[in-house]
């Protein structure tokens, strides 16, 4: 029961957060992720409680929407920001070097940290994590969401599956060829 009465919450929260404030990206676009957030089943369990976006070192972080610089310095010798959003959200970027000094107010889309090296990634990658209260939530609900746009396939219905032109640009495998299949009519 706690388990559905917790998802039932956080789906409600990131359905209202991307209307609750103006958000901009962490990292310009496109953000590639490279790992998804995994909430834990309990609060003590293993889990994932952020996205890890992929990024070169010294590329420079921004608020993701104003608000007021909660931490800026090392958690565990790694460098750590958080920033308490206005509507009691606090959002938190490592490993970085944060350029602003805790309790300075900043501006959506201000640069306020340059990532470091030191991630649990393989590669270079931000841990970006979301707070209310003690309770994790997916960052990427800030964020708008893309509009899904379907491309015509300029292949004849029936031809083969596969890559469309030589850089493999289709969005699918293809469409099966013949008839689609389902009850004769």
């Amino acid at each position: 029961m706690t388990t559905l009465l917790l998802s039932l919450l956080l789906v409600l929260a990131q359905t209202a957060l991307p209307a609750a404030l103006p958000v901009v990206r962490p990292l310009p676009a496109p953000l590639s992720v490279a790992r998804w957030w995994d909430p834990p089943p309990t609060p003590y369990a293993a889990g994932h409680r952020g996205v890890d976006l992929a990024a070169p070192v010294g590329a420079e972080l921004r608020a993701v929407a104003a608000g007021r610089v909660h931490h800026a310095g090392p958690v565990a010798g790694r460098g750590v920001l958080s920033l308490a959003l206005p509507n009691g959200l606090r959002t938190t970027y490592e490993p970085v070097r944060p350029l602003v000094t805790e309790g300075e107010e900043v501006s959506a889309g201000q640069v306020v940290a340059v990532l470091t090296e030191g991630s649990h990634c393989p590669a270079p990658c931000l841990h970006w994590g979301l707070l209310s209260g003690e309770v994790y939530l997916n960052p990427l609900a800030l964020l708008a969401r893309p509009t899904p746009r379907l491309l015509p396939d300029p292949r004849p219905y029936g031809a083969v599956s596969g890559p469309v032109g030589a850089a493999g640009a289709g969005l699918s495998p293809g469409r099966p060829a013949g008839r689609w299949p389902g009850p004769s009519p």
